[in-house]
């Protein structure tokens, strides 16, 4: 006998395809090589993507560039069904190749997002649910900003050191450092990444963990240095050391480590490219995360790939789209990425556009998955339609 349901599906449509900019005020800036630092209060901009159907419950993803939303998106996708998800993303990803340099795998993401947060929200549960449900929380683990010049920043090994006392302090059994990148003139410096580690590991003991994120920076024989380095002050991974376009170095690096290397995250290839570094044994932790996949859709596949293969799955921040795939996932991921942090900043007042933070952090460390239906956010309309602008037909860089 089939259950019997208030809803259908069959028949839904979407009708239209929004994107509201809004702006914010921001301590955060960025350095030319795209690192985010802390900066003197700024006016900064944020877009809200929603998909529009023809059952008035519409889903919504922050993100989206306006221009693309409307001359490829909208036209691509208005008439279809707001379920059909798997159908809309090879769609937008094969079919519209000649738009891929347009259609970014972060413009996918959104879209994908924006279609989950609506089932979610059409069948009144969050996206964990209809994903699977594994679990309700996940361990949280600060991670820094990158290193800085900045009086009262991460300007020193000491100056890490006594943020990660802070950081234990405030609740976190875990802490991975970014360090020192250009365009710092003396960096990357392998030294200072050592002095670091050793630092931090002195000033919080043995209970807690550590890892070290080098942001693709070093040879191989670099990298090995720094490898056996932090496996002497245990710490639990070492994440991107070089660069992900040579495959064969992180296999020559991977058979030589003990502590497990964490990779790719930048390359790109989406799952594909994971898969091969999976068969190659190229990491012992594969990075993943809704925006380099370009959604829920796809990272799902990639959730399967690791677990038939047995290899671990790290997500990439702590995004709404992550977090509920976080909740569905039955192998480790084991952790939830929160920042970035640093010292001179307020992580947990920087989205005034929810009414409250998506990722709050329990006393014992742990992140609760959002069990609001969709996405799991509340919206803050009235911060949004207070602080509405109109960019006509260009973009406004969301930061």
């Amino acid at each position: 006998m089939w259950a019997k349901t208030p809803i259908g599906g069959e028949n839904l449509k979407i009708v239209d395809v929004e994107t509201i900019i809004f702006k914010y005020k921001s301590r955060i800036g960025f350095d030319i090589a795209g690192h985010a630092h802390p900066a003197e209060e700024h006016i900064a901009y944020q877009t809200l993507t929603r998909i529009v159907t023809d059952e008035g419950i519409d889903g919504y993803c922050f993100g989206g560039d306006k221009r693309v939303n409307e001359r490829i998106i909208k036209p691509a996708i208005v008439g279809m069904n707001p379920l059909d998800r798997e159908r809309i993303w090879q769609y937008l990803y094969r079919d519209l190749q000649g738009s891929r340099q347009l259609i970014s795998s972060e413009q996918l993401a959104v879209i994908d997002m924006a279609l989950w947060d609506f089932a979610g929200r059409y069948f009144n549960v969050p996206v964990c649910k209809l994903l699977g449900g594994y679990r309700d929380k996940v361990k949280a683990y600060a991670s820094t900003m990158v290193g800085d010049e900045i009086e009262g920043g991460l300007n020193s090994p000491e100056a890490y050191a006594e943020f990660a006392e802070d950081l234990v302090k405030s609740g976190y059994k875990a802490i991975k450092l970014h360090t020192w990148f250009p365009p710092i003139k003396w960096a990357p410096n392998p030294e200072m990444d050592i002095a670091a580690c050793r630092a931090v590991r002195e000033a919080v003991g043995d209970d807690i963990v550590l890892m070290l994120d080098c942001y693709h920076c070093y040879s191989r024989e670099e990298a090995l240095r720094i490898g056996r380095e932090i496996e002497k002050l245990n710490f639990y991974w070492l994440e991107e050391p070089m660069d992900e376009n040579n495959i064969s170095a992180y296999i020559w690096l991977a058979d030589k480590l003990e502590i497990p290397i964490l990779a790719p995250e930048t390359a790109e290839g989406k799952i594909w490219v994971r898969l091969n570094w999976i068969l190659n044994g190229a990491a012992d932790i594969i990075r993943g995360g809704v925006m380099r996949m370009g959604g829920i859709t796809p990272l799902m596949k990639l959730v399967h790939i690791c677990e038939a293969f047995g290899v671990r799955l790290e997500l990439h921040g702590a995004h709404p789209g992550n977090l509920q795939v976080l909740g569905a996932m039955g192998i480790p991921g084991e952790y939830v990425e929160r920042g970035l942090l640093h010292p001179l900043l307020d992580y947990e007042s920087r989205t005034p556009w929810l009414k409250e933070i998506i990722d709050p952090m329990d006393s014992e460390g742990y992140v609760h998955i959002p069990q609001k239906p969709g996405l799991g956010m509340e919206i803050n309309w009235s911060f949004i339609e207070e602080n509405k602008v109109e960019a006509g037909d260009g973009k406004i860089t969301p930061r």
